[in-house]
């Protein structure tokens, strides 16, 4: 350093090194410097703390001096709140015309903000420029004002934009291969760009840097949190900003099921927030400040914050339910949010490109270019099979448009079918129809589903904006469907899916049907086995726990009576618990959709043990739908298929045989048998035939869903009778 130089002069070198951005800012602040008769005299700069307000005002100040001007700079944090100490600490920016006044931390001097827009401003000369820098935007008074209106440039400054806050880490030294993580968690913010890439070079430097998969450490995140968010005024204030932390958008209605009749009021103030910006959906924070509050409180009470994500699931998948079909498509975007960085779901899904692209449906206008892009990524027979479809399904198609172009750019579509439909034309169809008959057949009222088309020509089924949307219906048709069998999954066979698929539990089928020049794989699940209401809740536990987050044995979805209806829906499901022991399936549990082979297996069991219940309560009979779906009990529907025995010709000797064999509990068939008077080959005859009507007739029942009806039969009485007899227990044999 030479003679007359100081260690200030050292750090305004190093500042104006490592400046980078604000290229619009500075702009306006040159062009009030130069007396441009379009510029503003007077600009206000706000947003939220660590967004590079002060760093910002001290470039101006260098700018300033560059230019010969006078400046004046004054930090509300140090002067007195009050108009003459005010006053006093912008000295000669009175009186002498061509100064720069510029103000920081006004935030600390609110109460002077009428004073300075009516009479401390007013009296400036001309020619001065004014800078004043809060946390808060200003009162809207002096906005509307139209004596300020051409005079007065209100600025929210944001973060660095993408390419900005790269060149900041390079300039910083920071090693290219922790670039990616360091503005994923910043989202640009400058304070904590800063604090991260201090932490990785000090890293990089001693050996102990893991670039690629870098996290803040509590030194970070102790040292940001107060400054972006300063210190809420209550516990509840604190849990909202939590709240607003993990949801994508905060709705008060959000706000209201997470915390109750204080939500108004708590909604109000986290709008007030210089960290939380409005959309029409409702409030969402600055990146930084999300990932801070998210990782604080998962460190601070990690059963806080599985009990928070655990209920705003449950919310939110009752919103995927329940929401209008217009909006159903915005509720998944909403649940998908909370999944944005769990395992495979963080690969799957462009999460950065929210905006791009809006769903609508294919209108008659549309068809051709629909069948176009068809033609362009899968060839002549493809976009003639999706010709034939949107002919005889035209509400099964929507399509993407650009937000910036309006134009088609994708489309999708859902093919909701009936038995056979469509197998004599679409070789893709026909192989999904095969598969069906060929694992378990449609029972009456059932439907299959196929997410037939997805096509984006530019990225054609890799992520996108459009493919997020894609995914994103076919997840809420088939959360809301409630007499869906099985749905289909078709993808070009590429492989690049098929990990994700099988990790969603649509497994890949044996066939690989051929359009044209291209295979397909189809994806299958059958939603018998698993509801889907539970299906989502499991795999939002499973991505949880691959994240370290344990939610508890406690989870369920309260989804409103919506939920409540059709053969297949459940009104809560959560983790897998087994009957109570009079073998009455508990409200909300799995159906057990059973092959006729093991379905006639079962009812040979459950006969056996007709009088214990225990034994009933493990039957997986008493988990099927034949059961469950009605509120009776695996006792009463045996006794009711028992007494259509007699209806059918020579059944009055059948039925006294099974009631006796299984009713009675003798000890075994052959004394059963004696008792009856028969011959045992005569008996086993009778009994077999019994047990094939029994059998046949819950088969018919569980295939059409319709309940069983008790024939004659004071079931109340037999249930008092049902006490289990004095024996060795069920009867042996058939």
């Amino acid at each position: 350093m030479g003679d007359g130089g100081s260690l200030g002069d050292l750090v305004v070198a190093a500042r104006d090194r490592a400046f980078v951005g604000r290229a619009a800012e500075r702009a306006m602040f040159r062009s009030a410097l130069a007396g441009d008769p379009h510029g503003s005299p007077v600009l206000y700069l706000h947003g939220p703390g660590g967004i590079g307000k002060s760093t910002l005002l001290r470039r101006f100040a260098l700018e300033a001096r560059e230019a010969g001007r006078l400046v004046v700079e004054i930090d509300g944090r140090t002067v007195p709140a009050t108009p003459d100490d005010f006053e006093q600490a912008a000295g000669k920016a009175i009186g002498e015309p061509g100064s720069v006044l510029l103000v920081d931390a006004f935030e600390h001097c609110q109460g002077l903000e009428h004073w300075l827009w009516e009479h401390f401003l007013p009296r400036l000369p001309l020619g001065t420029v004014a800078v004043v820098a809060a946390r808060s935007a200003p009162d809207p008074r002096w906005v509307a004002d139209p004596g300020w209106a051409d005079l007065m440039h209100v600025v929210p400054l944001r973060n660095l934009a993408r390419g900005d806050a790269a060149t900041f880490l390079r300039v910083r030294g920071v090693p290219n291969g922790a670039h990616h993580a360091l503005l994923s968690f910043t989202g640009g913010n400058p304070l904590a760009l800063s604090l991260a890439a201090a932490v990785v070079v000090r890293q990089d430097a001693d050996g102990t840097a893991r670039a690629a998969d870098w996290a803040p450490g509590r030194d970070v995140i102790a040292t940001l949190l107060p400054r972006l968010v300063g210190d809420p005024p209550s516990p509840a204030h604190r849990t909202a900003l939590e709240v607003c932390a993990q949801a994508d958008v905060t709705s008060e209605a959000l706000l209201r099921a997470m915390m109750g009749e204080r939500a108004p009021e708590l909604f109000a103030w986290l709008r007030t927030q210089p960290f939380i910006e409005s959309t029409a959906a409702g409030l969402f924070p600055h990146d930084v400040v999300r990932e801070v509050l998210a990782a604080d409180l998962r460190w601070r009470d990690p059963d806080g914050f599985a009990a928070l994500r655990r209920r705003m699931y449950e919310y939110l998948l009752g919103r995927v339910r329940e929401a209008s079909a217009a909006q159903m498509l915005p509720a998944m975007q909403a649940l998908v949010y909370l999944h944005r960085t769990l395992g495979h779901l963080a690969q799957a899904f462009e999460w950065h490109s929210y905006g791009l692209v809006r769903e609508l449906p294919c209108t008659p206008a549309d068809e051709k270019r629909v069948v176009e892009l068809v033609h362009e990524t899968e060839g002549p027979e493809s976009a003639a099979l999706a010709r034939l479809w949107l002919d005889r399904q035209p509400e099964a198609f929507v399509v993407y448009r650009s937000t910036g172009t309006d134009d088609i750019v994708a489309f999708s579509a859902w093919l909701q079918l009936a038995e056979r439909e469509g197998e004599d034309v679409d070789p893709v169809v026909a192989a999904a129809w095969a598969h069906v008959r060929t694992a378990e057949p449609l029972r009456a009222g059932e439907r299959v589903a196929v997410a037939r088309f997805h096509v984006d020509p530019q990225a054609y089924q890799r992520p996108s904006a459009a493919m997020n949307l894609v995914q994103w219906r076919v997840i809420g048709e088939i959360v809301r469907s409630d007499d869906l069998a099985w749905s289909f999954v078709v993808m070009r066979d590429d492989g690049f899916w098929d990990d994700y698929l099988e990790r969603s539990d649509m497994l890949p089928t044996d066939a690989g049907p051929v359009v044209g020049d291209h295979g397909y794989r189809l994806f299958a699940h059958d939603w018998r086995t698993r509801p889907a209401l539970a299906w989502m809740v499991e795999k939002n536990k499973a991505l949880l726990a691959g994240a370290g987050i344990d939610v508890g044995a406690g989870t369920h979805v309260a989804v409103g009576t919506h939920a409540a209806a059709g053969p297949h829906a459940v009104a809560a499901a959560g983790a897998v618990a087994p009957p109570p022991s009079d073998g009455t399936p508990r409200e909300g549990t799995d159906y057990v959709v059973l092959s006729r082979r093991e379905f006639d297996t079962a009812v040979r069991d459950a006969l056996r043990a007709l009088w214990w219940p225990n034994e009933l309560a493990a039957n997986p009979l008493s988990r099927s739908r034949l059961v469950a779906a009605h509120g009776q009990s695996l006792h009463d529907v045996l006794l009711c298929a028992i007494d259509t025995v007699p209806a059918e010709r020579g059944g009055e000797k059948r039925h006294r045989v099974v009631t006796t064999t299984y009713s009675k509990a003798a000890p075994t068939q052959e004394a059963v048998a004696r008792r009856l008077g028969m011959s045992f080959s005569t008996y086993r005859r009778h009994l077999t035939a019994a047990v094939k009507r029994v059998s046949d007739v819950l088969w018919s029942h569980e295939l059409s869903g319709e309940p069983m009806v008790p024939v004659g039969r004071d079931l109340s009485a037999d249930q008092r009778d049902g006490r289990p007899p004095d024996g060795p227990g069920p009867v042996d044999g058939q």
